[in-house]
């Protein structure tokens, strides 16, 4: 689908998703900037200090605490935490990006991160010792993950139990602007 025949009108739930490196926390702030919503990003809640994951139960109540909120955009793809969010989502935003388009912005933003320091979360921070030779390379998930994310959402979304929702999916940062540039709240 297009930009021009992409759901203009969301409702006041929204989730977006994509693999990593598409754009999704972008995307995000952008759009809870334009509709006056919540943004709420899924990796400042699982991610504690020195790069631990908060424990699960922990983790869900956070989530579930943000998605009673009325009005949210929430991106991220937390398959432990879909069930409450995509159980209050009206809308999804799915970043269908190519895998070369990803992992290009990928490899800069986190050569950026790296050189810059830039704070994540909780003091967390992308160093090129963990980004390039780690078994917990964001590159390396990247490459391993890219091409099940979008099998994965293909199939989800178009589960029974999923039609609730507008699914708004975008295959280029151009298209992606387009929307994003029209969207409103119903």
């Amino acid at each position: 689908m297009d930009a021009e025949r992409a759901p203009k009108e969301v409702g006041s739930r929204i989730n977006v998703v994509g693999t990593c490196g598409a754009g999704k926390t972008t995307v995000a702030r952008a759009l809870a900037e334009r509709l006056g919503f919540v943004d709420v990003e899924l990796d400042a809640l699982s991610w504690g200090p020195d790069w631990t994951m908060r424990p699960d139960d922990v983790f869900r109540a956070d989530v579930a605490n943000a998605a009673a909120r009325e009005r949210w955009v929430i991106d991220g793809n937390y398959s432990k935490t879909r069930d409450i969010v995509w159980a209050r989502a009206d809308t999804v935003v799915w970043l269908d990006y190519s895998f070369p388009r990803v992992f290009t912005r990928l490899v800069r933003r986190t050569l950026r991160r790296a050189f810059t320091r830039e704070e994540l979360w909780h003091g967390n921070r992308e160093s090129l010792r963990m980004s390039l030779l780690s078994r917990e390379s964001i590159l390396l998930w990247a490459i391993k993950t890219h091409r099940r994310r979008h099998r994965e959402y293909s199939e989800l979304l178009a589960r029974p139990e999923n039609k609730h929702l507008v699914v708004v999916r975008l295959r280029c940062p151009r298209e992606t602007a387009r929307w994003l540039a029209g969207a409103r709240s119903r």
